[in-house]
Protein backbone atom coordinates (compact mmCIF):
# COMPACT_ATOMS: atom_id res chain seq x y z
CA UNK A 1 0.00 0.00 0.00
CA UNK A 2 1.53 3.30 -1.06
CA UNK A 3 1.76 6.12 1.45
CA UNK A 4 -1.02 8.61 1.06
CA UNK A 5 -3.38 6.17 -0.59
CA UNK A 6 -5.40 6.02 2.60
CA UNK A 7 -5.12 7.65 5.99
CA UNK A 8 -5.98 7.01 9.60
CA UNK A 9 -7.35 9.44 12.15
CA UNK A 10 -5.61 10.15 15.43
CA UNK A 11 -7.75 11.01 18.42
CA UNK A 12 -6.17 13.94 20.25
CA UNK A 13 -3.23 14.55 17.90
CA UNK A 14 -3.69 15.37 14.20
CA UNK A 15 -0.71 15.46 11.86
CA UNK A 16 0.31 15.40 8.18
CA UNK A 17 3.59 14.65 6.45
CA UNK A 18 5.69 17.77 5.95
CA UNK A 19 8.13 18.21 3.06
CA UNK A 20 11.74 18.62 4.12
CA UNK A 21 13.65 21.44 2.54
CA UNK A 22 17.17 22.83 2.89
CA UNK A 23 17.23 26.62 2.89
CA UNK A 24 20.03 28.83 1.73
CA UNK A 25 22.74 28.67 4.40
CA UNK A 26 26.44 28.11 4.87
CA UNK A 27 27.95 24.87 3.59
CA UNK A 28 28.22 23.30 7.05
CA UNK A 29 24.63 24.21 7.84
CA UNK A 30 23.50 22.71 4.53
CA UNK A 31 25.32 19.44 5.27
CA UNK A 32 23.95 19.24 8.82
CA UNK A 33 20.47 20.02 7.59
CA UNK A 34 20.77 17.40 4.87
CA UNK A 35 21.87 14.78 7.43
CA UNK A 36 18.97 15.63 9.73
CA UNK A 37 16.57 15.51 6.82
CA UNK A 38 17.92 12.16 5.63
CA UNK A 39 17.60 10.71 9.14
CA UNK A 40 14.01 11.93 9.42
CA UNK A 41 13.09 10.49 6.02
CA UNK A 42 14.71 7.15 6.89
CA UNK A 43 12.60 6.96 10.03
CA UNK A 44 9.28 7.51 8.28
CA UNK A 45 6.82 4.66 8.79
CA UNK A 46 3.28 4.08 7.67
CA UNK A 47 0.76 4.30 10.51
CA UNK A 48 -0.43 0.90 9.28
CA UNK A 49 2.87 -0.66 10.35
CA UNK A 50 3.04 0.66 13.93
CA UNK A 51 3.94 -1.95 16.54
CA UNK A 52 3.46 -2.05 20.30
CA UNK A 53 6.43 -0.36 21.96
CA UNK A 54 7.23 1.98 19.05
CA UNK A 55 8.10 5.53 20.07
CA UNK A 56 7.24 8.19 17.54
CA UNK A 57 6.96 11.85 16.62
CA UNK A 58 4.17 13.27 14.44
CA UNK A 59 5.38 15.15 11.38
CA UNK A 60 3.37 18.33 12.06
CA UNK A 61 0.61 19.80 14.18
CA UNK A 62 -1.87 20.53 11.42
CA UNK A 63 -5.35 20.66 12.89
CA UNK A 64 -8.16 18.41 11.66
CA UNK A 65 -5.85 16.53 9.31
CA UNK A 66 -5.29 12.82 8.93
CA UNK A 67 -2.12 10.84 9.35
CA UNK A 68 -0.59 8.31 7.03
CA UNK A 69 3.06 8.43 8.13
CA UNK A 70 5.02 9.32 11.25
CA UNK A 71 8.64 9.36 12.40
CA UNK A 72 9.52 6.31 14.50
CA UNK A 73 12.44 7.12 16.83
CA UNK A 74 14.50 5.32 19.47
CA UNK A 75 12.66 5.61 22.78
CA UNK A 76 15.76 7.09 24.43
CA UNK A 77 15.27 10.20 22.26
CA UNK A 78 12.60 12.78 23.15
CA UNK A 79 9.31 11.77 21.52
CA UNK A 80 5.65 12.69 21.60
CA UNK A 81 4.10 9.25 21.85
CA UNK A 82 4.58 5.53 22.38
CA UNK A 83 2.36 2.76 21.06
CA UNK A 84 1.18 0.68 24.01
CA UNK A 85 -1.15 -1.81 22.35
CA UNK A 86 -3.45 -2.51 19.46
CA UNK A 87 -6.62 -4.39 18.62
CA UNK A 88 -8.83 -5.02 15.63
CA UNK A 89 -12.50 -4.19 15.19
CA UNK A 90 -13.82 -7.56 14.06
CA UNK A 91 -17.54 -7.32 14.73
CA UNK A 92 -18.41 -4.60 12.22
CA UNK A 93 -18.89 -5.38 8.51
CA UNK A 94 -19.32 -1.82 7.31
CA UNK A 95 -17.58 1.28 8.63
CA UNK A 96 -19.52 2.19 11.80
CA UNK A 97 -18.56 5.86 11.68
CA UNK A 98 -15.79 7.81 13.40
CA UNK A 99 -17.84 8.42 16.54
CA UNK A 100 -18.67 4.71 16.96
CA UNK A 101 -15.02 3.76 16.42
CA UNK A 102 -14.01 6.35 19.02
CA UNK A 103 -16.42 4.82 21.56
CA UNK A 104 -14.84 1.40 21.02
CA UNK A 105 -11.32 2.81 21.33
CA UNK A 106 -12.21 4.84 24.43
CA UNK A 107 -13.24 1.60 26.10
CA UNK A 108 -10.50 -0.73 24.91
CA UNK A 109 -7.36 1.43 24.70
CA UNK A 110 -7.15 2.03 28.47
CA UNK A 111 -7.20 -1.76 28.89
CA UNK A 112 -4.30 -2.12 26.45
CA UNK A 113 -2.43 0.71 28.19
CA UNK A 114 -2.93 -1.00 31.56
CA UNK A 115 -1.40 -4.22 30.22
CA UNK A 116 1.60 -2.31 28.85
CA UNK A 117 2.18 -0.24 32.00
CA UNK A 118 0.25 -1.78 34.93
CA UNK A 119 1.68 0.65 37.50
CA UNK A 120 0.07 3.92 36.41
CA UNK A 121 1.77 5.74 39.29
CA UNK A 122 5.04 5.27 37.40
CA UNK A 123 3.77 7.23 34.39
CA UNK A 124 5.05 10.80 33.90
CA UNK A 125 2.73 13.65 34.80
CA UNK A 126 0.41 14.51 31.93
CA UNK A 127 0.55 11.11 30.21
CA UNK A 128 -2.73 10.45 28.39
CA UNK A 129 -4.12 7.70 26.20
CA UNK A 130 -4.65 8.51 22.50
CA UNK A 131 -5.18 6.30 19.49
CA UNK A 132 -5.01 5.98 15.73
CA UNK A 133 -8.17 4.52 14.23
CA UNK A 134 -9.43 3.62 10.76
CA UNK A 135 -11.09 6.23 8.56
CA UNK A 136 -13.88 5.47 6.12
CA UNK A 137 -11.30 5.37 3.32
CA UNK A 138 -8.83 3.05 5.09
CA UNK A 139 -11.69 0.80 6.21
CA UNK A 140 -12.54 0.21 2.56
CA UNK A 141 -9.02 -1.19 2.04
CA UNK A 142 -9.36 -3.65 4.93
CA UNK A 143 -8.01 -1.53 7.79
CA UNK A 144 -9.56 -2.63 11.08
CA UNK A 145 -6.72 -1.90 13.53
CA UNK A 146 -6.72 0.61 16.35
CA UNK A 147 -3.27 1.58 17.67
CA UNK A 148 -3.35 2.77 21.29
CA UNK A 149 -0.65 5.15 22.51
CA UNK A 150 0.45 7.24 25.44
CA UNK A 151 1.27 10.89 24.74
CA UNK A 152 1.89 13.84 27.04
CA UNK A 153 -0.42 16.77 27.59
CA UNK A 154 2.59 19.02 26.99
CA UNK A 155 6.29 18.47 26.39
CA UNK A 156 7.84 15.18 25.32
CA UNK A 157 8.45 11.73 26.72
CA UNK A 158 11.93 10.29 27.24
CA UNK A 159 12.47 6.55 27.58
CA UNK A 160 9.97 3.73 27.28
CA UNK A 161 6.86 3.78 29.47
CA UNK A 162 6.75 0.00 29.67
CA UNK A 163 7.08 -1.21 33.26
CA UNK A 164 9.95 -3.47 34.19
CA UNK A 165 8.86 -7.11 34.63
CA UNK A 166 6.61 -7.36 37.69
CA UNK A 167 6.34 -10.30 40.07
CA UNK A 168 3.14 -12.06 41.11
CA UNK A 169 2.67 -10.00 44.29
CA UNK A 170 3.09 -6.71 42.44
CA UNK A 171 0.65 -7.73 39.71
CA UNK A 172 -1.91 -8.97 42.24
CA UNK A 173 -1.75 -5.69 44.14
CA UNK A 174 -2.05 -3.55 41.01
CA UNK A 175 -4.94 -5.60 39.60
CA UNK A 176 -6.94 -5.27 42.79
CA UNK A 177 -6.13 -1.60 43.36
CA UNK A 178 -7.06 -0.67 39.79
CA UNK A 179 -10.37 -2.52 40.09
CA UNK A 180 -11.27 -0.58 43.25
CA UNK A 181 -10.76 2.84 41.68
CA UNK A 182 -12.40 1.76 38.42
CA UNK A 183 -15.46 0.74 40.44
CA UNK A 184 -15.45 4.12 42.15
CA UNK A 185 -15.17 6.37 39.10
CA UNK A 186 -17.01 4.28 36.53
CA UNK A 187 -20.09 4.24 38.77
CA UNK A 188 -19.94 7.87 39.87
CA UNK A 189 -23.43 9.45 39.67
CA UNK A 190 -23.69 12.94 38.23
CA UNK A 191 -26.01 14.56 40.78
CA UNK A 192 -25.99 14.92 44.55
CA UNK A 193 -26.73 12.08 46.95
CA UNK A 194 -30.14 13.55 47.77
CA UNK A 195 -31.02 13.50 44.07
CA UNK A 196 -29.81 9.96 43.31
CA UNK A 197 -29.44 7.86 46.44
CA UNK A 198 -29.98 4.58 44.49
CA UNK A 199 -27.14 5.53 42.14
CA UNK A 200 -24.76 6.24 44.99
CA UNK A 201 -25.77 3.03 46.75
CA UNK A 202 -25.03 1.11 43.54
CA UNK A 203 -21.60 2.77 43.40
CA UNK A 204 -20.94 1.82 47.02
CA UNK A 205 -21.95 -1.78 46.34
CA UNK A 206 -19.55 -1.96 43.36
CA UNK A 207 -16.63 -0.51 45.35
CA UNK A 208 -17.32 -2.86 48.27
CA UNK A 209 -17.27 -5.87 45.96
CA UNK A 210 -13.99 -4.73 44.37
CA UNK A 211 -12.48 -4.18 47.82
CA UNK A 212 -13.51 -7.66 48.96
CA UNK A 213 -11.69 -9.16 45.98
CA UNK A 214 -8.66 -6.92 46.53
CA UNK A 215 -8.44 -7.76 50.22
CA UNK A 216 -8.70 -11.48 49.52
CA UNK A 217 -5.79 -11.30 47.04
CA UNK A 218 -3.68 -9.33 49.52
CA UNK A 219 -3.97 -12.18 52.04
CA UNK A 220 -1.47 -14.08 49.89
CA UNK A 221 1.14 -11.34 50.27
CA UNK A 222 2.95 -11.94 53.54
CA UNK A 223 4.62 -8.59 54.15
CA UNK A 224 3.97 -6.31 57.14
CA UNK A 225 3.01 -3.04 55.43
CA UNK A 226 0.83 -4.86 52.93
CA UNK A 227 -0.84 -6.60 55.87
CA UNK A 228 -1.59 -3.23 57.48
CA UNK A 229 -3.05 -1.96 54.22
CA UNK A 230 -5.19 -5.09 53.93
CA UNK A 231 -6.67 -4.49 57.39
CA UNK A 232 -7.39 -0.87 56.54
CA UNK A 233 -9.06 -1.77 53.26
CA UNK A 234 -11.11 -4.47 54.95
CA UNK A 235 -12.43 -1.82 57.34
CA UNK A 236 -13.13 0.51 54.42
CA UNK A 237 -15.06 -2.28 52.67
CA UNK A 238 -17.33 -2.48 55.72
CA UNK A 239 -18.08 1.23 55.46
CA UNK A 240 -18.85 0.94 51.75
CA UNK A 241 -21.27 -1.90 52.56
CA UNK A 242 -22.99 0.31 55.13
CA UNK A 243 -23.30 3.04 52.51
CA UNK A 244 -24.72 0.52 50.03
CA UNK A 245 -27.49 -0.41 52.45
CA UNK A 246 -28.28 3.11 53.69
CA UNK A 247 -31.97 3.86 54.03
CA UNK A 248 -31.60 7.62 53.60
CA UNK A 249 -29.05 10.21 52.50
CA UNK A 250 -27.96 11.11 56.05
CA UNK A 251 -27.12 7.50 56.84
CA UNK A 252 -25.29 7.27 53.53
CA UNK A 253 -23.17 10.35 54.28
CA UNK A 254 -22.15 9.00 57.69
CA UNK A 255 -20.86 5.75 56.14
CA UNK A 256 -19.43 7.41 53.04
CA UNK A 257 -17.06 9.64 54.98
CA UNK A 258 -15.13 6.69 56.40
CA UNK A 259 -15.54 4.68 53.21
CA UNK A 260 -14.00 7.33 50.97
CA UNK A 261 -11.12 8.25 53.27
CA UNK A 262 -10.46 4.53 53.75
CA UNK A 263 -9.32 4.21 50.13
CA UNK A 264 -7.21 7.38 50.12
CA UNK A 265 -4.26 6.40 47.87
CA UNK A 266 -1.84 8.16 50.23
CA UNK A 267 -2.49 5.36 52.73
CA UNK A 268 -1.10 2.78 50.30
CA UNK A 269 2.34 4.39 49.91
CA UNK A 270 4.07 2.27 52.57
CA UNK A 271 2.75 -0.97 51.07
CA UNK A 272 3.72 0.16 47.58
CA UNK A 273 7.24 0.93 48.79
CA UNK A 274 7.40 -2.52 50.37
CA UNK A 275 6.31 -4.08 47.07
CA UNK A 276 8.85 -1.97 45.15
CA UNK A 277 6.20 -0.09 43.16
CA UNK A 278 6.03 3.63 42.40
CA UNK A 279 5.22 5.71 45.50
CA UNK A 280 4.28 9.14 44.14
CA UNK A 281 0.53 9.65 44.10
CA UNK A 282 -0.52 10.99 40.67
CA UNK A 283 -1.42 14.68 40.83
CA UNK A 284 -5.04 14.21 39.79
CA UNK A 285 -5.63 11.58 42.50
CA UNK A 286 -3.83 13.59 45.14
CA UNK A 287 -6.06 16.56 44.36
CA UNK A 288 -9.25 14.54 44.86
CA UNK A 289 -8.29 13.31 48.31
CA UNK A 290 -6.82 16.66 49.32
CA UNK A 291 -10.41 17.91 49.48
Amino acid sequence: MSLGATSRSLRGISVVVALLAIGAAGCADVVDSAKDGAKKVARQRSVFSLSTGDCYNPNSKAAASEEFAIEVVPCKEPHEGQVVGEFTIDDEKSFPGADAVAVIADERCPVEAQKFAPDTWALPTGAEVFYYHPTKESWATGDRSVSCAYTKESGKLTGSLKNAPLDADQLAYLKGSTAVYDALWENQPEGEVEDDLPGYKAQAKAVAAALDTHVQALRNIEQPETGKLRAQLEKAAGEWKKAASAGDSDTFYIAYDGAFTGIDPNKSIAARKELKLATTVPADEAEVWAG
